[in-house]
């Protein structure tokens, strides 16, 4: 749908495909818009791999203040941004 009603069928065949995460349509959350496009939130901290992850939990700290991590499950975090606003959509399907 857009702001007029339905698509028409033509209208519907020049319209971007919405973005997809484990077969499902996502839209912004913000704004609604249905043109997000896919990325990665990058760690460039020390001994990065490069790319963040989410870990389930609160944080919690270790003696020297990092975060305590040992024999917690990783998950890839999906960075989807929204080309109408700007806002992001993240999601974590993947175990690394």
């Amino acid at each position: 749908m857009n702001s007029d009603g339905p698509l028409t069928r033509e209208a519907h065949r020049f319209a971007p495909a919405a973005s997809t995460v484990r077969g499902m349509e996502i839209r912004c959350s913000q704004c609604q818009g249905f043109e997000l496009e896919p990325g990665f939130v990058e760690d460039s901290g020390d001994h990065s791999r490069g790319y963040a992850r989410w870990i389930p939990g609160p944080l919690q700290r270790g003696i020297f203040g990092g975060a305590k991590r040992l024999g917690r499950p990783r998950f890839q975090i999906d960075a989807y941004r929204c080309r109408a606003c700007g806002h992001l959509e993240l999601f974590a399907p993947h175990q690394v």
